[in-house]
This record gives structure tokens, sequence and C-alpha cells, in this order.
């Protein structure tokens, strides 16, 4: 496999101790590239720092996560400006919004979000998003940029199949995560996930974060590696009636092409 892995919080602690071996893992398992997820302002700086130590390998994103919306200051969107000047921050975000965990007053969320959206505006840059029960706010508050903003991804979908339509309808892409492998609350995207085109479906870990409950044998330590995602890859395949091989190199050159990755 040649696998991108969209969603991986390598700035993560608990891959301080191994981060090398990590990877190394990783590519042993056929996952090649991996964006970077940077989701806070102290943590953007981070995943540019780390991706710019694996040129062609590692790539980020730059953004303010909900759960983070208090500290987006004027500070924080100069700092975050400064980081998207840099070619090697291929995606605005993790942003948006989540109404489930309420980590930030709403209202912060909200501006967070909105200053985040006129960057992805004024760079051009695609958007790496995050909803958890705020379909209704987010969908509004993503209108308001209509014909301002280049491509999205929902990243790490779990939602309805309402959602999942919506997404669609606006010709954004969706990242699945290993979500799918949890029979207590992803049974529900085994069966919408057939609903994705090859064109805006892409695949993630979201690593240290949901390990797939399917994995076999599980990881003493429980943290998902990004070395897993070839195993996300094949449920999805199942759950779509089609080859692993197919899913692989599709999710593959639309990460691609949706990053603006080199060859």
């Amino acid at each position: 496999m040649d696998l991108i892995d969209i969603g991986l919080n390598l700035t993560h602690d608990s891959f301080d101790r191994d981060r090398d071996a990590v990877w190394q893992r990783a590519r042993d398992a056929g996952v090649r590239r991996a964006v970077l997820t940077g989701a806070s302002r102290e943590h953007s700086p981070k995943a540019l720092e780390l991706a710019l130590t694996r040129p062609g390998e590692w790539f980020a994103t730059a953004g303010v996560h909900p759960h983070h919306a208090t500290e987006y200051t004027e500070e924080c969107d100069a700092e975050l400006r400064a980081l998207h000047a840099h070619p090697a921050v291929v995606a605005v975000g993790e942003c948006g919004l989540d109404y489930f965990r309420d980590f930030s007053p709403r209202p912060a969320q909200r501006r967070a979000f909105e200053r985040q959206l006129q960057i992805a505006a004024d760079t051009g840059k695609p958007l790496f998003l995050h909803q958890r029960d705020a379909h209704a706010d987010f969908m509004a508050m993503l209108k308001d940029f209509d014909g301002r903003l280049g491509p999205a991804v929902v990243h790490c979908f779990t939602g309805t199949r309402e959602e999942l339509f919506d997404v669609l309808d606006r010709d954004w892409h969706v990242g699945i995560t290993g979500w799918l492998c949890d029979e207590r609350r992803g049974q529900h995207l085994r069966e919408l996930v057939g609903n994705i085109p090859a064109h805006r479906l892409m695949v993630e870990t979201d690593a240290p974060y949901l390990l797939p409950r399917t994995l076999k044998p599980m990881p003493k330590d429980r943290r998902n590696e990004p070395a897993f995602l070839p195993h996300i890859v094949a449920e999805l395949a199942r759950d779509r009636g089609e080859a692993v091989a197919s899913v692989a190199a599709a999710t593959t050159a639309t990460a691609a092409a949706f990053f603006r990755l080199p060859d």
C-alpha cells in the first residue's frame, strides 16, 4: 500500500518516547505520508516543526480546535497567519464547532471558527474541519463564506445520513477514522460510507485517539498509531463492497490532490 494518513496528532506527548519508531512501523505497514494535525496555539507550531524534519513525508495543518477556542486572540490569529505562510502547512484547521463537549463557550467557538474561515479565504488553503453536535450552526457559518473558500474536508466524520448528504451536496470531502470500527457508536457509518464518492473520500487514524475496536491484537497501551491505518482501509473497503487495493489507491490519490502534496 501507499497510504496517506490525513489526521495524525503526532505532537501528542504519548509519542514523545518513540516517535521515530511509530513512524517506522507506519512505513512498514504502507503509510508513506501523513498530515500532522495542528489543533491549538501550542501544537500548531509543533506540527510544522515536526513536519520539517521529514520533508515530503510529513506535512502540517495549523489551527485552533473548538476545545481551545478561548485562546484565540489577535496574537493567536497573527501566529496562525505566520504559520500559513509556510508551504509545509497545507490546510487551515483543525477548526470548527463542538457542542458535545462545550469545553469552550459556544460564542467563543463561533468567533474562533469565523476567524479561521477568514484565514482560509485569504490564503486559499483547504479547510480541515471538526463538527460534533453543532451541524446547523456549522453549516450556517460556512454558508456565510460561500464563494470565498477552497476545498474542505470534514475530518473524522461521525454524523447522520442527513449530515453526510449535506456535506456531499457542498462538494466537501469526508475523512473516515476507526470510529467506523466501533460497534457501539459507529455502526451507522458502515451503512453510510458506500454513499461517499471515491474522489471525496479520505482516511485517517486521528492517532493516538480512536483506536479501532476491531483491531487484533490490541496494543497493551491502547494507543492508536498510523500503522493501523491499513486496518481502517480494509474495514472501509468491506463496507463499500470494494477491493482493499482500490480503496487504498483512491483515498491516496484524493488526499494528495486535496492537500496539493508534491509527487
